[in-house]
């Protein structure tokens, strides 16, 4: 078992050209959480190794960070507001590529970042992958929300579309989690399989809501590493 995690853990460097799609002179969305730092680490290396020329616009805090840490050129969407390729994580992938996003509380960020990019490419472990949202992930939606609105949007949200929405709350400090954009984060705990794109929709209508955790009809493909530390691909179906 110990072998197979290790080898979980070096999938993206070992099965694939990292990151997946780039090349040189390239404008580059940089994701957030655990699996992008091994992405990023990669690109590193490749830029070095190869000469490229490549330019990262993070999506949080700890994205900055990154590119920074790692030597790459860091810009922002002033300056490139459009993008060849965004690469990113998710907390939950179903089998349309439709994702739940903002367990680490950046999901705004992230969905412009994704929004903007050409092409959109989410890396995750074998964990993300189902067939349905809320398979895998029971810690529910995240949904950004104006800090004076957080009570009158959970209402809303239970009485438009059931199940229950928590303030998140942060464990390093006193009260709430802060996002980037100093904001609050509920999480709605849905108990029942929606029309994701509607509901998307109508949850971005409520007075208050800045954004949702659903990224619907964005990613392009999905690298799942797993847990033997091979790739599983779920690539966009045409419709």
């Amino acid at each position: 078992m110990l072998g197979a995690q290790a080898g979980s853990k070096q999938w993206w460097r070992s099965r694939l050209e990292a990151p997946p799609r780039t090349q040189n002179n390239q404008v580059l969305g940089i994701g957030s959480g655990s699996t992008i730092v091994h992405a990023v680490r990669r690109l590193a290396e490749r830029v070095k190794e190869e000469n490229l020329t490549i330019v990262c616009i993070p999506t949080s805090f700890q994205a900055r960070q990154l590119i920074l840490q790692n030597g790459l050129t860091l810009s922002d969407l002033d300056r490139h507001p459009e993008l060849d390729v965004a690469i990113d994580g998710a907390d939950e992938v179903d089998s349309d590529l439709n994702l739940i996003k903002g367990g680490g509380g950046c999901l705004t960020q992230e969905k412009i970042v994704a929004g903007y990019a050409k092409c959109f490419i989410v890396i995750a472990d074998y964990r993300k992958k189902s067939e349905s949202l809320g398979e895998q992930w029971k810690k529910g939606i995240p949904i950004e929300v104006i800090p004076m609105a957080y009570v009158p949007v959970t209402r809303a949200l239970t009485k438009n579309f059931g199940g229950a929405a928590e303030l998140r709350m942060a464990v390093s400090k006193a009260g709430p989690v802060v996002t980037d954009n100093g904001n609050f984060i509920l999480d709605w705990k849905f108990d029942k399989v929606h029309e994701w794109g509607e509901v998307n929709t109508a949850i971005k209508m409520i007075p208050g809501v800045v954004e949702t955790g659903l990224f619907i009809d964005m990613a392009e493909v999905v690298y799942f590493g797993m847990e033997d530390g091979s790739v599983s691909v779920r690539e966009k179906q045409p419709r």
